[in-house]
């Protein structure tokens, strides 16, 4: 027969019992059984024993007691799998249309260098990442190709499967490191579609945006998937609106917030915890505004500062630390091969990086390891 006890107390069941003759537990006396220590205060435990435990809640620290000294225990959470210190660009229009896909170390400024092909010469191509592998889709002009590349291994790309339908994706994108999401077309539709990154195959459709979006921007926290600006309807008037999915979660969009200006043909991009929004166009005007969000918290975007030049057709991407953001269209130059960053984390203006194999625009980009 086995006895289970979750409590024991005195007798009146309102304190712990006194037990003088002791408690032995499977032949051992409890008193001889090792016990964890544990302490929580803003002072030193006096007299700990090794492998002795202290939350040091005078300055927020976890330490050990290790031979006669207390040790600090750090953790570095893992990096987001959606993002990784290697960012490709694929795609874009330096004056027609090209298959190139190319790359920078984004701890290390300095110029790309070519890494493979995509399947198509194409421009506005949408990317992903589950850190190991990089899935590019859709693209101008209008095919609805998925393809991918191995992140780590340059080289061509290989097919993935399909869309839902031709369109053309660009920024419009975001991803969990599990799924990624495409929105936005060349011909205003709202249709969301997504894919399992590790799984090639054909896209399923997620659910709606808020209404029909060309060219808008997107980024993650691994939970919510945020798509910002575009344009809206046939007329092509400059969208300000944010929204976001729940990535895990297939549905449709929920209203997040507002741009500071609404504009197409922005970059954006985000670490785990801020999302960043660059450059793009605003009706009549190009600009160089990077505007910056807290993903968890739903609400209007700050200003963050600017990039090096008003563009738009920029595209961008990110490990933990920086953004990124490639090429573009400014007001007196037809294509720019400029990379800019900021860190994600601190506002203030872009720094030049190095530059793009040629002067492109809407080139798409994803990032990994």
């Amino acid at each position: 027969m086995t006895i289970k006890v979750d409590t024991v107390t005195d007798a009146a069941g309102t304190g712990s019992p006194n037990i003088p003759d002791g408690v032995t537990i499977a032949g051992t006396a409890l008193a001889s059984v090792a016990q964890m220590e544990y302490t929580s205060s803003a002072s030193e435990p006096a007299s700990p024993s090794d492998g002795a435990l202290w939350w040091d809640s005078a300055n927020d620290l976890f330490k050990i007691y290790v031979n006669d000294a207390w040790y600090e225990v750090d953790y570095t959470p893992p990096p987001p799998t959606w993002l990784g210190d290697r960012a490709l660009f694929a795609g874009g229009n330096p004056g027609g249309t090209v298959n190139v896909i190319q790359y920078i170390s984004i701890p290390t400024t300095g110029n790309a260098t070519d890494f493979g092909d995509l399947l198509n010469s194409v421009d506005s191509v949408g990317g992903v990442s589950d850190g190991d592998r990089g899935v590019f889709a859709g693209g101008y002009p209008s095919i609805n190709v998925i393809q991918y590349v191995a992140i780590a291994t340059t080289g061509n790309a290989t097919d993935f499967g399909d869309l839902t339908l031709a369109r053309l994706i660009k920024d419009g994108r975001c991803s969990d490191g599990v799924y990624g999401l495409f929105a936005g077309s060349d011909t205003n539709i709202n249709i969301v579609d997504y894919i399992t990154i590790a799984t090639t195959g054909n896209a399923t459709d997620f659910g709606d945006m808020l209404g029909a979006r060309s060219l808008p921007a997107g980024c993650s926290d691994g939970t919510k998937g945020v798509i910002a600006g575009g344009y809206a309807g046939a007329s092509g008037v400059a969208d300000n609106v944010i929204q976001y999915f729940i990535i895990a979660t297939p549905g449709n969009a929920v209203d997040f917030g507002d741009l500071t200006q609404g504009r197409y043909g922005l970059g954006g991009t985000s670490n785990e915890t801020r999302g960043v929004f660059g450059g793009g166009n605003p009706s009549g005007s190009y600009t160089g505004t990077i505007d910056y969000i807290t993903i968890a918290t739903p609400g209007n975007a700050i200003d963050f500062g600017d990039l090096t030049l008003n563009r738009r057709y920029v595209t961008a991407s990110a490990n933990s630390t920086r953004a990124v953001f490639g090429g573009g269209q400014g007001t007196s130059v037809v294509r720019n091969n400029i990379v800019d960053y900021v860190t994600i984390d601190t506002p203030g203006n872009a720094t030049d990086f190095g530059d793009l194999l040629a002067a492109t625009i809407s080139a798409g980009s994803c990032s990994g390891d």
